[in-house]
């Protein structure tokens, strides 16, 4: 089931909470952000990265710096997901992010504030 990014009004002003690189191949990030579908209350949602092709991290103790204001964007191009932060309409935006992730498989689980 792919992440409705209208529910989440495409992450804007969310805040990157944490990242962990369990392998090279295997990314884990937090991220919480309101939920259109609960009132826009503030949820956590967390996204698994499987199959990681890409990216362009930064480190743990900057995540917090990063401006949300613009939001992020997920796209499924050529078997692949790419999340990148601020205005990404392809994939070649998504390069060009600050931070970003391509995989090939994403999973997510949303959680409790």
């Amino acid at each position: 089931m792919p992440i409705d990014l209208q529910r989440f009004n495409n992450f804007k002003d969310a805040e990157l909470r944490s990242l962990e690189v369990i392998s090279p191949t295997h990314i884990k990030l937090t991220i919480a952000l309101q939920d259109k579908a609960r009132a826009f209350d503030w949820i956590t949602l967390k996204l698994d990265f499987i199959n990681v092709t890409d990216a362009r991290l930064i480190e743990q103790n900057k995540l917090i710096y990063v401006d949300m204001s613009e939001g992020a964007n997920i796209l499924h191009v050529e078997r692949k997901f790419a999340f990148g932060i601020g205005v990404c309409y392809n994939m070649s935006n998504i390069k060009n992010s600050t931070f970003y992730i391509i995989s090939k498989d994403l999973k997510y689980r949303e959680e409790q504030f």
